[in-house]
């Protein structure tokens, strides 16, 4: 429990911060995304980053459980997943930002549920862990 106490509180920081942000930057973030996609070593430097931390991650908290430290366990197959996505499909990013980016709603959505998602891990990592 002490490894999804100490994880809880990095993310649940870490997407608070993320989520104030897209919400009060939004066109600044979508200029971002733009910017990734057309950076070939943006789209691969951030699949490394997503594979490194997802294995980082499941090394260390691989834990399938139904109680809110599964969160965390979500977090790194979800990173794995990502970096391995980027770095071998790399091709396949440009088409699903675009379709991403077409619809207005959906980064408010994201960062509401990144939102959720800080408020939670930082409860437990914080208060109740």
């Amino acid at each position: 429990m002490e490894t999804s106490v100490f994880i809880a509180k990095i993310f649940g920081l870490c997407y608070l911060v993320i989520a104030v942000g897209l919400l009060l930057n939004q066109k600044l973030f979508r200029q971002i995304m733009e910017d990734f996609i057309k950076s070939a070593a943006g789209v691969f430097y951030g699949g490394v980053l997503a594979l490194v931390v997802g294995v980082v991650i499941i090394l260390t908290h691989n834990v399938w459980v139904a109680n809110w430290t599964v969160m965390i366990t979500i977090i790194g197959w979800i990173g794995f997943i990502k970096g391995i996505w980027l770095i071998v499909f790399p091709g396949s990013v440009n088409k699903f930002m675009q379709a991403y980016l077409k619809n207005e709603k959906l980064l408010v959505v994201q960062a509401l549920g990144a939102l959720v998602f800080g408020l939670v891990l930082t409860y437990f990592g914080f208060f109740a862990g």
